[in-house]
């Protein structure tokens, strides 16, 4: 089995963030993604608590059997290598992923243990903007066998743009780009106003 690791905030998890991860498994990448919203302790501006991320994560997916929530990144896995070896740990006979957007592969060699991780799993790559892959991906020529590029393409979406929507009470625009559940949450709990 390919599991996919999908790393993030989620602040609010909103449609390409389900639709991603959908568009991986229909196209055969992956058989199961695991969503891994970062913890409380993760040093970024306006984010909600990780109870709150983690359980509109949970409403997203609620009806989807091979997408999953994990609440590991609110532990003490604050590394991307710690987190994957946990999965390996629990998935021992399975191929694990890690799913990144072609922005976060510019810097990756600059992730903390990012040698390791190339060399015991595999970079599934979503094309972000327009990113020179090729160009990229020079850096990283020893390890180009675990990096795969997808040909799955991201509309830009941004959660920040989202927050900005509710809290300038531009609603009806935030609400097109989030899940009908995840939109209910956020209102039920006047969150980003």
């Amino acid at each position: 089995m390919k599991i996919g690791i999908f790393g993030g905030c989620f602040n609010p998890p909103h449609k390409m963030h389900k639709n991603i991860p959908l568009e991986l498994i229909n196209n055969e990448y992956l058989d199961k993604v695991i969503y891994v919203p970062t913890g409380d302790s993760y040093n970024k501006k306006d984010l909600t608590s990780f109870e709150t991320r983690y359980n509109m994560v949970r409403l997203m997916i609620s009806d989807n059997k091979n997408l999953l929530v994990s609440d590991i990144g609110n532990k003490s896995y604050g590394y991307t290598y710690q987190v994957l070896d946990y999965f390996k740990g629990i998935y021992k006979q399975d191929d694990i992923y890690f799913i990144c957007g072609s922005d976060n592969l510019k810097s990756f060699d600059t992730w903390k243990n990012y040698e390791y991780i190339l060399e015991n799993y595999k970079l599934l790559v979503i094309k972000r903007n327009n990113d020179n892959i090729d160009h990229i991906m020079k850096k990283y020529d020893k390890y180009k066998e675990n990096i795969i590029i997808s040909n799955i393409k991201e509309k830009y979406l941004s959660s920040t743009i989202i927050r900005n929507n509710i809290k300038n009470n531009k609603k009806e625009i935030a609400k097109r780009e989030l899940d009908d559940s995840v939109y209910e949450y956020i209102e039920s709990k006047n969150l980003y106003i």
